[in-house]
């Protein structure tokens, strides 16, 4: 008993610090509706379609507007470098960067309502079959947009939670 008197102590504060979940309401929250108003501006390449699948996917958990409030253009730079060479001047490793630089504008009035940038990266191997740094990239590539697509929700989600709160 004595254990959990220390951590029933600390549930009573965590109340207390002003920390509230940005999904509290569920699909009522305001970050929810938000996501559900959103028009994702298509993008060019494998990137830009996989990107934008990414974000379709973590939005649909809101049923979309018939009429989008904001739309979210992205900009996609998607780079592939050589890291490290072998005595035979060929690369042994590279590294995919995938950065995006996303604005959310609001429709009527093309307002700019955030404007930001997400990105990340990953290290591939290169290897003597062709086919396998071509498949290993590819799969980079899949999870780099899976990364910026959290990225990029998680940011426009606090925004919305930031803006809802001064309100």
């Amino acid at each position: 008993m004595r254990r959990l008197l220390p951590l029933a102590a600390a549930l009573m504060m965590l109340g207390g610090c002003g920390l509230k979940p940005l999904y509290s309401s569920g699909s009522a929250s305001p970050a929810a509706q938000v996501l559900g108003e959103i028009e994702i501006v298509p993008m060019e390449g494998r990137a830009g379609w996989l990107l934008a699948n990414a974000l379709r996917e973590r939005m649909s958990v809101v049923p979309a507007s018939a009429s989008p409030r904001y739309r979210l253009q992205i900009a996609l730079d998607d780079q592939i470098t050589g890291l490290a060479i072998r005595r035979d001047d060929s690369v042994a490793r590279e590294r995919r960067t995938l950065r995006a630089r996303y604005q959310l504008v609001e429709v009527g009035n093309d307002g700019v309502v955030l404007d930001a940038t997400a990105g990340s990266d990953a290290g591939i191997d290169v290897v003597g079959s062709d086919y396998a740094t071509i498949a290993a990239e590819a799969t980079a590539l899949e999870r780099l947009a899976d990364v910026v697509a959290d990225q990029i929700i998680t940011r426009i989600s606090v925004s919305v939670g930031q803006n809802a709160a001064k309100q």
